[in-house]
Protein backbone atom coordinates (compact mmCIF):
# COMPACT_ATOMS: atom_id res chain seq x y z
CA UNK A 1 0.00 0.00 0.00
CA UNK A 2 2.85 2.36 0.87
CA UNK A 3 4.48 1.79 -2.54
CA UNK A 4 1.21 2.53 -4.37
CA UNK A 5 0.77 5.82 -2.50
CA UNK A 6 4.39 6.78 -3.16
CA UNK A 7 3.98 5.92 -6.86
CA UNK A 8 0.80 8.01 -7.08
CA UNK A 9 2.54 11.01 -5.49
CA UNK A 10 5.59 10.59 -7.77
CA UNK A 11 3.37 10.34 -10.84
CA UNK A 12 1.35 13.41 -9.87
CA UNK A 13 4.47 15.49 -9.23
CA UNK A 14 6.00 14.37 -12.52
CA UNK A 15 2.89 15.41 -14.43
CA UNK A 16 2.68 18.65 -12.44
CA UNK A 17 6.25 19.57 -13.36
CA UNK A 18 5.83 18.91 -17.06
CA UNK A 19 2.33 20.42 -17.41
CA UNK A 20 3.04 23.29 -14.99
CA UNK A 21 -0.48 24.75 -14.59
CA UNK A 22 0.84 27.71 -12.58
CA UNK A 23 3.01 28.96 -15.42
CA UNK A 24 0.37 28.09 -18.04
CA UNK A 25 -2.40 30.04 -16.30
CA UNK A 26 -1.12 33.41 -17.62
CA UNK A 27 -0.97 31.83 -21.10
CA UNK A 28 -4.62 30.81 -20.77
CA UNK A 29 -5.59 34.28 -19.55
CA UNK A 30 -3.82 35.85 -22.53
CA UNK A 31 -5.44 33.52 -25.08
CA UNK A 32 -8.95 33.99 -23.67
CA UNK A 33 -8.72 37.67 -22.77
CA UNK A 34 -11.62 38.70 -25.03
CA UNK A 35 -13.96 35.91 -23.93
CA UNK A 36 -16.83 36.07 -21.46
CA UNK A 37 -16.48 34.18 -18.18
CA UNK A 38 -18.83 31.41 -19.38
CA UNK A 39 -16.83 30.99 -22.60
CA UNK A 40 -13.59 30.87 -20.58
CA UNK A 41 -15.00 28.10 -18.41
CA UNK A 42 -16.10 26.11 -21.45
CA UNK A 43 -12.73 26.59 -23.14
CA UNK A 44 -10.86 25.51 -20.00
CA UNK A 45 -13.11 22.45 -19.60
CA UNK A 46 -12.67 21.37 -23.20
CA UNK A 47 -8.89 21.85 -23.03
CA UNK A 48 -8.36 19.73 -19.92
CA UNK A 49 -10.85 17.09 -21.12
CA UNK A 50 -9.05 16.68 -24.44
CA UNK A 51 -5.68 16.57 -22.65
CA UNK A 52 -7.01 13.90 -20.26
CA UNK A 53 -8.35 11.74 -23.10
CA UNK A 54 -5.02 11.92 -24.94
CA UNK A 55 -2.94 10.92 -21.90
CA UNK A 56 -5.42 8.21 -20.86
CA UNK A 57 -5.26 6.66 -24.34
CA UNK A 58 -1.46 6.65 -24.34
CA UNK A 59 -1.42 5.23 -20.80
CA UNK A 60 -3.73 2.32 -21.59
CA UNK A 61 -2.27 1.66 -25.05
CA UNK A 62 1.39 2.28 -24.20
CA UNK A 63 2.39 -1.39 -24.39
CA UNK A 64 0.52 -1.89 -27.65
CA UNK A 65 2.38 1.08 -29.13
CA UNK A 66 5.69 -0.35 -27.87
CA UNK A 67 5.00 -3.72 -29.53
CA UNK A 68 3.53 -2.24 -32.71
CA UNK A 69 6.59 -0.12 -33.45
CA UNK A 70 9.16 -2.45 -31.89
CA UNK A 71 10.11 0.14 -29.26
CA UNK A 72 11.92 -0.92 -26.11
CA UNK A 73 11.37 0.78 -22.78
CA UNK A 74 15.03 1.75 -22.63
CA UNK A 75 14.89 3.47 -26.04
CA UNK A 76 11.81 5.39 -24.93
CA UNK A 77 13.52 6.41 -21.69
CA UNK A 78 16.48 7.76 -23.69
CA UNK A 79 14.28 9.69 -26.16
CA UNK A 80 11.94 10.90 -23.45
CA UNK A 81 14.87 11.92 -21.25
CA UNK A 82 16.39 14.04 -24.01
CA UNK A 83 13.01 15.66 -24.74
CA UNK A 84 12.28 16.43 -21.08
CA UNK A 85 15.79 17.78 -20.58
CA UNK A 86 15.34 20.41 -23.28
CA UNK A 87 11.90 21.39 -21.96
CA UNK A 88 13.28 21.67 -18.42
CA UNK A 89 16.37 23.56 -19.59
CA UNK A 90 14.21 26.15 -21.34
CA UNK A 91 12.10 26.58 -18.20
CA UNK A 92 15.22 26.99 -16.06
CA UNK A 93 16.21 29.90 -18.28
CA UNK A 94 12.75 31.43 -17.98
CA UNK A 95 11.84 30.59 -21.57
CA UNK A 96 8.66 29.02 -22.93
CA UNK A 97 9.69 25.73 -24.49
CA UNK A 98 8.56 25.49 -28.13
CA UNK A 99 7.78 21.82 -27.46
CA UNK A 100 4.85 22.90 -25.28
CA UNK A 101 4.04 26.39 -26.56
CA UNK A 102 3.11 27.50 -30.07
CA UNK A 103 5.32 29.76 -32.10
CA UNK A 104 4.01 33.25 -32.81
CA UNK A 105 2.42 32.28 -36.12
CA UNK A 106 0.38 29.51 -34.46
CA UNK A 107 -0.58 31.82 -31.60
CA UNK A 108 -1.88 34.46 -34.02
CA UNK A 109 -3.83 31.85 -35.90
CA UNK A 110 -5.53 30.52 -32.80
CA UNK A 111 -6.57 34.01 -31.71
CA UNK A 112 -8.37 34.38 -35.04
CA UNK A 113 -10.15 31.07 -34.40
CA UNK A 114 -11.21 31.35 -30.77
CA UNK A 115 -13.38 28.24 -31.01
CA UNK A 116 -10.30 26.10 -31.64
CA UNK A 117 -8.18 27.48 -28.78
CA UNK A 118 -9.22 24.63 -26.48
CA UNK A 119 -7.81 22.10 -28.94
CA UNK A 120 -4.75 24.03 -30.08
CA UNK A 121 -2.68 25.40 -28.52
CA UNK A 122 -4.18 24.65 -25.07
CA UNK A 123 -4.78 20.87 -25.18
CA UNK A 124 -2.07 20.37 -27.79
CA UNK A 125 0.74 21.13 -27.28
CA UNK A 126 0.56 23.11 -24.01
CA UNK A 127 -1.19 20.57 -21.73
CA UNK A 128 -0.75 17.22 -23.47
CA UNK A 129 2.36 17.87 -25.53
CA UNK A 130 5.14 15.41 -26.39
CA UNK A 131 6.76 15.89 -22.98
CA UNK A 132 3.55 14.98 -21.12
CA UNK A 133 2.98 11.95 -23.37
CA UNK A 134 6.59 10.83 -22.86
CA UNK A 135 6.17 11.18 -19.09
CA UNK A 136 2.98 9.11 -19.11
CA UNK A 137 4.45 6.31 -21.19
CA UNK A 138 7.62 6.30 -19.11
CA UNK A 139 5.53 5.81 -15.95
CA UNK A 140 3.56 3.01 -17.64
CA UNK A 141 6.69 1.24 -18.89
CA UNK A 142 6.23 -2.44 -19.81
CA UNK A 143 3.69 -3.02 -17.02
CA UNK A 144 0.35 -4.66 -17.75
CA UNK A 145 -0.86 -4.06 -14.19
CA UNK A 146 -4.27 -2.42 -14.52
CA UNK A 147 -4.08 -0.90 -11.04
CA UNK A 148 -0.71 0.64 -11.96
CA UNK A 149 -2.16 2.23 -15.11
CA UNK A 150 -5.34 3.42 -13.37
CA UNK A 151 -3.17 5.13 -10.74
CA UNK A 152 -1.36 7.02 -13.51
CA UNK A 153 -4.63 8.07 -15.16
CA UNK A 154 -6.20 9.14 -11.86
CA UNK A 155 -3.09 11.17 -10.98
CA UNK A 156 -3.37 12.99 -14.29
CA UNK A 157 -7.13 13.44 -13.78
CA UNK A 158 -6.45 15.13 -10.43
CA UNK A 159 -3.98 17.46 -12.14
CA UNK A 160 -6.51 18.22 -14.88
CA UNK A 161 -9.04 19.23 -12.22
CA UNK A 162 -6.49 21.51 -10.55
CA UNK A 163 -5.56 22.98 -13.94
CA UNK A 164 -9.22 23.70 -14.74
CA UNK A 165 -9.75 25.46 -11.41
CA UNK A 166 -6.61 27.52 -11.92
CA UNK A 167 -7.60 28.46 -15.47
CA UNK A 168 -11.08 29.67 -14.51
CA UNK A 169 -9.53 31.65 -11.65
CA UNK A 170 -6.73 32.85 -13.89
CA UNK A 171 -7.12 36.61 -13.48
CA UNK A 172 -7.18 36.35 -9.69
CA UNK A 173 -4.17 33.98 -9.58
CA UNK A 174 -2.04 36.13 -11.88
CA UNK A 175 -2.87 39.21 -9.82
CA UNK A 176 -2.12 37.55 -6.47
CA UNK A 177 1.06 35.67 -7.43
CA UNK A 178 2.59 38.34 -9.62
CA UNK A 179 4.92 37.88 -12.55
CA UNK A 180 8.07 37.42 -10.44
CA UNK A 181 6.71 34.55 -8.34
CA UNK A 182 5.37 32.81 -11.43
CA UNK A 183 8.86 33.02 -12.94
CA UNK A 184 10.39 31.51 -9.78
CA UNK A 185 7.89 28.62 -9.81
CA UNK A 186 8.57 28.05 -13.50
CA UNK A 187 12.31 27.74 -12.85
CA UNK A 188 11.69 25.30 -9.99
CA UNK A 189 9.55 23.17 -12.33
CA UNK A 190 12.38 23.36 -14.86
CA UNK A 191 14.86 22.05 -12.29
CA UNK A 192 12.55 19.16 -11.39
CA UNK A 193 12.16 18.28 -15.07
CA UNK A 194 15.91 18.28 -15.75
CA UNK A 195 16.47 15.98 -12.77
CA UNK A 196 13.70 13.65 -14.01
CA UNK A 197 15.23 13.71 -17.48
CA UNK A 198 18.67 12.85 -16.10
CA UNK A 199 17.21 9.89 -14.19
CA UNK A 200 15.42 8.66 -17.32
CA UNK A 201 18.65 8.91 -19.31
CA UNK A 202 20.62 7.04 -16.64
CA UNK A 203 18.05 4.23 -16.53
CA UNK A 204 17.89 4.08 -20.34
CA UNK A 205 21.67 3.85 -20.73
CA UNK A 206 22.01 1.25 -17.97
CA UNK A 207 19.24 -0.88 -19.49
CA UNK A 208 20.39 -0.54 -23.10
CA UNK A 209 23.98 -1.53 -22.32
CA UNK A 210 23.20 -4.03 -19.56
CA UNK A 211 25.01 -2.03 -16.88
CA UNK A 212 24.32 -2.79 -13.25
Amino acid sequence: MHQEILFAITTFMGFFAIMNPIANTPVFVGLTGNMSQSDRKMTAFRAVLIAFVIIALFSFMGNIIFKLFGITLYAFKLAGGVLLFFVGFDLLQGKQSQVHHPVSEDDTSTKKNAGDIAVSPLALPILAGPGTISTAMNFVGPSNDLIHIITIVLSFAALCLITYLMFVSGNWIVKKLGANLIKVITRIMGLILTVMASQMLIEGIKGAFGLS
